[in-house]
């Protein structure tokens, strides 16, 4: 093979056959205008990619773990979002929520709920079970117990709730042992007590057989059930849950600024009816005593839990996506000084300029698109697994697994900007001499 050294004159330079050129960079006849075809440009970059794999695979790298992270972050959250509108439906949009606001005068009206406020909302279609609730106002130092108080044992400070049976049936509990009390208790003032599973630790009760009692300061209450988990109202599970007409007798009704509320289970697709005649069905005469709560949008609460997700994620993301630019970055321009020579070479046998800018900005935007490629499967293949171990639907978009590896490409060719203008500026008397 005939070198530099060698030729004689130009036109032996002009007719140099050089293995590992482009076929129109081999041999350019004297007074032809060069060409670099697209089959050229594309063996030229991947020969130029694997020439170093070892260096090639860390330095897409980067692009891996940018685009992957997108595919992960926007598949995940497609799949968070999907789960967040099932637990909406099932929950959220079939709860109302009844606020006791007592008129303009709220001193002289402590509970604005009638008694029979359980039947009347629960007549309406599409309520399944609707009850009063409010926090009991204890006097100071009131603790509750399992023993007591002259036994010397230590009391817990913990809420008492009143209310009646349909409150506890529209939280929908799961008891760990026991029943809840029903309107028979509630009727006739029966010192009752259903418990949460948190304060039954907390107080020493693992079993009913033996019919244990919490004392309330110094009144006592059976405890007939212990609540294990709860759908609505979590802070039950840390609660003493007595009838509403036994808080009436005990304690009175509820105080200023700690009003009743009611809590309405309905089918699904009713709430807002529900919640559009709650108030009249309460009192027809005074409908404003109630602040009616409906529950709210679904699109509104899937974008505020999900617009976080996003947000973060997609910040980690981008930050990949920058590591891995700069890393094909660099790559490319150790790979423009360290090839001076068959630059200056192919400038000398006829490639101009833009030829060298866009071989050496294929070889960035090919490590770039691999590097999509390999990320969208990692990315995809995560958002599966998580899904299966948390029992979901996976969700990932098309439209998200054909742009993620265009977004590698376009972080490759950007990438690739810098080091392959320098590679052009490249004059071939200098390479050659270098």
């Amino acid at each position: 093979m005939p070198t530099l050294r060698n030729l004689r004159n130009v036109g032996a330079l002009k007719s140099l056959r050089v293995p590992g050129l482009g076929k129109a960079a081999r041999r350019v006849p004297r007074g032809e205008r060069s060409r670099f075809s697209p089959r050229d440009l594309l063996a030229e970059s991947v020969a130029g990619i694997l020439q170093r794999p070892a260096r090639s695979a860390l330095t897409a790298l980067g692009t891996v773990l940018g685009v992957g992270t997108f595919v992960a972050v926007l598949g995940l959250t497609a799949t968070t979002s999907s789960q967040i509108d099932s637990r909406f439906n099932e929950l959220t949009a079939t709860e109302v929520t009844v606020e006791d606001t007592g008129g303009e005068q709220p001193e002289f009206l402590a509970n604005a709920f009638p008694a029979d406020a359980d039947r009347r909302i629960e007549a309406l279609g599409g309520v399944r079970e609707a009850g009063v609730y409010w926090p009991v106002r204890l006097g100071p130092g009131t603790t509750v117990g399992a023993a007591p108080p002259s036994a010397g044992a230590a009391g817990e400070e913990a809420q008492v709730v009143a209310a009646s049976p349909g409150a506890l049936a529209a939280a929908e509990p799961s008891l760990a042992q026991g029943r809840t009390f029903d309107a028979y208790h509630d009727r006739h003032g029966e010192n009752v007590a259903v418990i949460g599973s948190g304060l039954a630790s907390r107080l020493g009760i693992s079993t009913l057989e033996t019919a244990p009692a919490v004392f309330v300061g110094d009144r006592a209450f059976t405890v007939i059930g212990i609540v294990d988990d709860v759908e609505r109202k979590a802070d039950l599970l840390l609660s003493v849950v007595v009838p509403r007409t036994t808080a009436e007798k005990i304690w009175g009704g509820p105080q200023s600024g700690e009003r009743a509320k009611m809590l309405i289970s309905t089918d699904l697709g009713a709430a807002r009816q529900i919640a559009s005649e709650a108030a009249l069905a309460l009192d027809p005469a005074h409908p404003e005593h109630f602040k009616v709560v409906p529950p709210p949008d679904p699109k509104t609460l899937r974008g505020s839990v999900t617009s976080d997700l996003n947000q973060l994620f997609m910040l980690l993301a981008g930050i990949c996506l920058v590591i891995g630019a700069v890393g094909i970055a660099n790559t490319t321009l150790v790979a423009v000084l360290e090839r001076t020579g068959e630059i200056g070479l192919r400038r000398a046998l006829g490639a101009r300029g833009r030829h060298i800018t866009v071989q050496f900005l294929a070889e960035s935007g090919a490590l770039g698109a691999l590097g999509g490629l390999v990320g969208t499967s990692l990315g995809t293949v995560t958002v599966v697994v998580m899904a299966v171990h948390r029992e979901w639907t996976p969700v990932i978009h098309p439209a998200t697994v054909v742009t993620a590896p265009l977004v590698g490409l376009a972080t490759g060719v950007l990438a690739g900007l810098y080091p392959s203008w320098r590679a052009s500026r490249i004059q071939p008397a200098e390479a050659l001499r270098r």
